[in-house]
């Protein structure tokens, strides 16, 4: 299998870097990365806040998720990626992951975290489920459903998903943009945008003031 990841192409963030991954296979070759620089700040904050998508799709129980009502003043951060993704998907979940370990018990049950899948047609609730508790993310959501419907909604708020392609080597390459979105819960919009460069350590710094609507 061979994947690379863009970066979103957001006019409101110029600063944001193109991410590059590939190499990984289903026989075990190891995956290489070209990580180009990226700001080592925590948190990109946009001028002008992202509309919360309108995604209806289905969670890891089989049930039918409702973002923008299940997360309706709540904090988010929302991310598109893929459980087959040889490097970058991993490492952003757990690192997530194990930032939200660190906060006190009663801020990890405001903050939601929400994966959406760039690879539904590989991705199935149960595969998810597997891959998302292996990262950590016990209590990530992890959704997947129709390609068009998931494009669509990433988007609508900057980020680049392009449809999994199979190569004529059987490998498949799947593109999308490798940024997380945060979300205030004072207004439901998307004001803030962690890269890849984002550590635990940062996230861990930021996701108090995310949880209470501030500027990290």
């Amino acid at each position: 299998m061979r994947t690379r990841i863009l970066g979103a192409a957001l006019a409101t963030a110029a600063a944001l870097t193109l991410t590059a991954c590939g190499g990984g296979s289903d026989d075990g070759d190891k995956p290489v990365a070209d990580v180009s620089a990226a700001p080592k700040k925590s948190a990109i904050t946009l001028d002008s806040p992202k509309t919360k998508p309108d995604l209806v799709l289905t969670d890891t129980n089989d049930k039918k998720y409702e973002l923008v009502n299940a997360t309706k003043g709540l904090p988010l951060l929302l991310y598109f990626g893929y459980t087959y993704c040889p490097d970058v998907c991993s490492t952003v979940v757990a690192d997530i992951a194990a930032a939200e370990k660190t906060l006190p018990k009663e801020e990890q049950e405001k903050l939601q975290v929400v994966f959406v899948t760039t690879d539904p047609e590989r991705d199935t609730p149960k595969r998810m489920r597997e891959w998302l508790d292996a990262q950590g993310g016990q209590d990530i959501v992890g959704l997947t459903g129709d390609f068009a419907t998931i494009q669509a909604a990433a988007k609508g708020i900057g980020i680049f998903v392009e449809k999994p392609k199979k190569e004529k080597d059987g490998s498949i390459t799947v593109s999308h943009g490798a940024e997380v979105v945060a979300f205030s819960p004072k207004d439901d919009g998307g004001h803030w945008i962690y890269t890849t460069e984002t550590t635990k350590d940062q996230y861990s710094k930021d996701l108090p003031k995310i949880i209470k609507g501030e500027n990290p």
